[in-house]
């Protein structure tokens, strides 16, 4: 069944505005967490040359990502496929961007940090993740709604919240993912991207 979120339809816009000046040219998007996946058909139909590749781990989500790409019948579009962000293997060996739009903060805390690693896996040296969403920035909320919704996240799963950019920072770096820009969006929410650095090397002999 087709599900259409308001919230999904007020940011696709923004989103694809920033996605235009930190996506790779061609090659293969992996997106997780795809949820309705009306970002999924928007980005695809903006992005013509970009394979598209939606993702969940909700039986729901995967429905409703089906519907609205039937409807949309975009031949970059692939058929949705079932990730969990947390597992050790993802069904996609290789990506060339990561994009992610609102999971980390109605998830617990290990699927972000599989959320890197996984992105860590599968990008090419230069590859970006993009996350977008609610965060706080050195222990602050960029307004009060985003503290209250914060509270409630809580209550609704201890497990849940608005990330600390910098704890997210910090499980990046530790996988080689460094961050690369933070964006302003409405809603008080951000893009954030990171990007695979290459490897360190030894000393040449």
């Amino acid at each position: 069944m087709k599900e259409i979120a308001p919230a999904a339809e007020r940011n696709k816009e923004p989103i694809r505005e920033v996605l235009a000046e930190v996506l790779p040219a061609t090659g293969l998007v992996l997106e997780v967490a795809s949820g309705t996946g009306q970002h999924a058909v928007h980005f695809a139909a903006a992005f013509p040359q970009i394979v598209w590749q939606p993702s969940d781990v909700d039986a729901r989500a995967l429905a409703s990502i089906r519907a609205h790409a039937a409807d949309a019948a975009l031949p970059n579009l692939r058929e949705p496929i079932y990730l969990d962000a947390a597992a050790d293997t993802w069904p996609v060996a290789a990506a060339g961007a990561v994009v992610s739009i609102n999971m980390i903060h109605i998830a617990p805390w290990r699927c972000c940090v599989g959320l890197v690693a996984g992105a860590a896996r599968v990008l090419p040296e230069g590859g970006p993740l993009v996350l977008y969403g609610p965060f706080r920035v050195d222990g602050a909320f960029n307004a009060p709604s985003n503290a209250e919704f914060d509270a409630s996240l809580r209550r609704m799963d201890p497990e849940w919240g608005v990330r600390e950019l910098r704890d997210v920072e910090t499980e990046a770096a530790a996988r080689g993912l460094v961050l690369d820009r933070v964006v302003d969006m409405p809603a008080n929410n951000y893009t954030v991207v990171f990007r695979k650095r290459r490897p360190a090397t030894g000393p040449r002999p």
